[in-house]
């Protein structure tokens, strides 16, 4: 069967440089899985999420916001995910928090591979999100591409998006996390 994998672009800021790394991503993981894998990516500005606004908690069910059926079905298609996450104050940023908090079941026995950046290479903003994706049942891979925000974008001005140039050495990175996200998305089918 073919995998259906998300690259979740987890910043809204306007100017952010998640879109350019999630594209990024996207087009390596497309063409490293193939016919194997459908990638396609879910950018949380375009989602468009209002702050957490559902009257009973995720693990209840039952969405009563059109906005949130749309996203928890959105989510529900997908085997496993990539999160493209900046790093903000040491963390992730609130939107990204604010979509996996909507929903529950939906996340439930999937896996998760992380793309981050930031001066620190955004790895404080990994270390919380695999916290709050182990709540939701998320099994998340070790491997980890982190980027530099000095290394790997040429920057004009703090305030602009900038180019993303990641040095060589993310590929092979990258493709141990994905194919670790692969062999987890594939295992976890029989739990769902």
């Amino acid at each position: 069967m073919t995998l259906r994998l998300a690259v979740v672009s987890g910043s809204t800021r306007p100017g952010r440089r998640a879109v350019q790394v999630a594209e990024w991503t996207r087009a390596r993981a497309a063409a490293h899985f193939g016919e194997r894998a459908e990638v396609q990516v879910l950018d949380l500005a375009e989602v468009g999420l209002p702050l957490l606004d559902e009257p009973a908690p995720a693990a209840v069910g039952g969405y009563r916001n059109e906005h949130t059926r749309r996203w928890a079905e959105l989510v529900d298609g997908f085997d496993g995910f990539v999160f493209v996450t900046p790093e903000y104050n040491h963390s992730m940023p609130a939107a990204l928090k604010n979509a996996i908090d909507f929903l529950f079941a939906e996340w439930r026995n999937k896996a998760a591979g992380f793309v981050s950046y930031g001066f620190t290479g955004g790895t404080r903003a990994v270390e919380h999100l695999r916290l709050v994706l182990a709540e939701v049942s998320v099994a998340c891979v070790r491997s980890q591409v982190a980027l530099g925000l000095v290394t790997d974008f040429a920057l004009t001005a703090p305030d602009e998006p900038g180019t993303f140039a990641p040095a060589g050495y993310h590929d092979a990175i990258l493709t141990r996390m994905l194919d670790e996200l692969a062999g987890w998305s594939t295992a976890l089918r029989s739990l769902r």
